[in-house]
């Protein structure tokens, strides 16, 4: 069976934070890693998998990337642009909600994070 994604290599980078975004990622088989660059420095924010998505944002507003997204192992990725997007959701309306349901969360747990990181310092 035929395989629509893109493989990446251990190690290499499929979105780079700051650079602009069109489109959004699906994660098919594999792992990445979530990463904030400050001050020159990698900040670990999650692990992600088979399933998972991320750029979401690009379809919403055009903006740069705000994290960079590095394989872990052999990592295939689905691209996808705001038009099939749109035509998925207008296929199954429940994808809105579940993608704007994942965005919350991960909203949620970065405002955590950030106090949990205040009050440490």
């Amino acid at each position: 069976m035929a395989r629509l994604g893109k493989q990446y290599s251990d190690g290499e980078i499929i979105v780079r934070q700051g650079e602009p975004g069109n489109c959004m990622y699906v994660i098919q088989d594999g792992t990445v890693e979530v990463l904030a660059i400050r001050d020159g420095k990698e900040l670990h924010l999650r692990d992600l998998g088979a399933d998972d998505f991320f750029g979401e944002m690009a379809l919403f507003e055009e903006a740069t990337r705000t994290a960079t997204i590095r394989s872990k192992g052999t990592t295939r990725v689905l691209t996808i642009d705001r038009k099939s997007f749109l035509g998925g959701i207008h296929e199954d309306p429940s994808l809105a909600f579940r993608l704007v349901q994942t965005m919350s969360h991960r909203i949620r747990d970065l405002t955590d994070r950030l106090a949990r990181y205040e009050e440490s310092g």
